[in-house]
């Protein structure tokens, strides 16, 4: 009853006249507004899980007061950070898009389109709307029908230049709603860096509505990095999808870290389409009083030697709650495929609950190599007692193994540093200090970032005692 109830709720929330307030001020052409309607269409049938099976497992209850969240623009634009020398700076507020791109890289033909100017260019227009598969999943539609930001991003072939890009969304009114789609194409041996940071510059008792599509597709013997930092206040919902299909020799990291927000909902689905392809899917989560975690990832083998990791792990505390969900799929007549998927959760409080629903579809059984791990505990009392009898207090006990256990994952992604990046954010949060987007003084922005080795996904073996050679799960 509670799933048909929010379902119906979502369609009176959000009905096709709503498109217009997301549009307003910004006028578009007629073809775009008929994309809108058909992924409105879409999004009005489509239920908010599409397997039976986990619903269950979903959180999406308390989310009523949608209804009020606005989609229009208003005037009046935040202080926006000073870009990193050489990189590129996408800047989303209540005003709109700003964006600034460096002379060396818009003359080596980086491309960068926001919307409304990207509707001047009907190629990139009719390739950003049509991106991916935006009619499959609910949230993905509602997004495509919906949207009132939008960012197109391609890179020419063989660009010796790595491209940095830090792309921040600020919310500033109590009842804002900015939904932000994304597309990105990346030439073929081209290197990309993107940052999407969403913050606020206060907490309130009004809801507020974040929601960001995502579709990346390098060509051949590119490397991508896509890195989330999740930080807005804690009435804020938000709904991630993310989709790739990676080509010959890609690499591609997903990188996604949670800090705060009151329900938020995370779809990852990447297709290995072709022969030497990789993936990483990296996540971490820190939640606490009524805060709540749906993450779903699918990593799907469509080629031969292709290697796929899913690594999830979050911390909870109060009464707040995380469910992950992965699936790792290896399609008939594959070979010379190594898949691994891990979820783990901690516990820092008898009313934190957390779920883990790990997955593996195997359908060629010719030189693949699949396992998972799954678990769901509060911390070991013998570590904390470990650490009290050398003069550490259990509180500071607690958190220097609750942060090793997200280190564990974060240290394996490819992006310099990014443990200590991140640092400050989880700091915050643990002390329930909230993390704003300032008028003045430091603002929590990332710095200046690169990308690294990549973690070796390994060769792992079904044997329990060996199978994680690519390191502890």
């Amino acid at each position: 009853m509670i799933a048909r109830v929010e379902e119906t709720g979502f369609q009176t929330w959000f009905p096709w006249s709503r498109w217009e307030e997301a549009t307003a001020g910004a006028p578009e052409p007629g073809f775009v507004t008929e994309e809108r309607k058909r992924s409105h269409q879409a999004f009005a049938g489509l239920p908010l899980e599409l397997d039976p099976l986990f619903k269950k497992y979903s959180s999406f209850t308390g989310l009523d007061r949608l209804k009020e969240v606005r989609l229009d623009r208003a005037s009046g634009s935040v202080r926006l950070p000073d870009p990193d020398p050489g990189s590129i700076l996408l800047f989303h507020d209540r005003s709109g898009s700003h964006l600034t791109i460096p002379e060396p890289l818009r003359a080596a033909g980086v491309m960068v389109l926001t919307v409304p100017e990207l509707w001047d260019h009907p190629r990139e227009a009719e390739a950003f709307l049509h991106a991916g598969e935006p009619r499959e999943e609910k949230f993905r539609a509602l997004n495509s029908a919906l949207f009132n930001r939008g960012v197109y991003l391609s890179i020419p072939d063989g660009l010796d230049t790595p491209v940095r890009v830090k792309d921040v969304t600020v919310f500033t009114r109590p009842d804002e709603g900015l939904i932000v789609r994304r597309v990105l194409r990346p030439g073929r041996r081209s290197r990309l860096l993107y940052s999407e940071e969403v913050y606020v510059t206060a907490s309130v008792a009004q809801p507020r509505l974040y929601s960001s599509a995502v579709d990346a597709s390098p060509a051949e013997d590119a490397q991508v990095v896509y890195l989330t930092v999740h930080a807005p206040d804690s009435q804020t919902v938000s709904f991630y999808s993310r989709e790739s299909r990676v080509s010959q020799n890609d690499r591609l990291g997903w990188i996604w870290a949670g800090f705060d927000g009151f329900r938020t909902a995370v779809r990852n689905e990447s297709h290995l389409s072709a022969q030497g392809s990789e993936v990483e899917d990296l996540q971490v989560m820190y939640g606490d009083g009524q805060t709540a975690y749906n993450n779903f990832t699918e990593i799907t083998h469509e080629a031969d030697d292709t290697k796929g990791q899913s690594i999830t792990r979050g911390i909870f505390k109060g009464h707040s709650r995380g469910t992950s969900r992965g699936m790792m799929r290896i399609q008939p007549d594959t070979r010379k495929v190594v898949s691994y998927l891990s979820e783990h959760a901690m516990l820092l409080s008898k009313e934190a609950r957390s779920e883990s629903v790990p997955g593996l579809e195997i359908l060629s059984a010719k030189d693949v190599k699949a396992t998972h791990s799954s678990s769901v505990a509060p911390i070991d009392p013998e570590r904390i007692f470990y650490l009290e009898s050398r003069g550490i207090p259990e509180d500071a006990a607690t958190r220097m193994i609750a942060e090793g256990f997200l280190s564990a994952v974060l240290d394996r992604a490819p992006v310099e540093g990014l443990r200590e990046v991140l640092y400050p954010a989880l700091d915050a949060r643990w002390n329930r200090r909230p993390i704003l987007w300032a008028s003045e003084g430091t603002l929590p922005t990332l710095p200046p970032l690169n990308i690294v080795g990549w973690g070796a996904i390994g060769d792992w073996r079904m044997d329990t005692k060996l199978r994680d050679t690519a390191g502890r799960a």
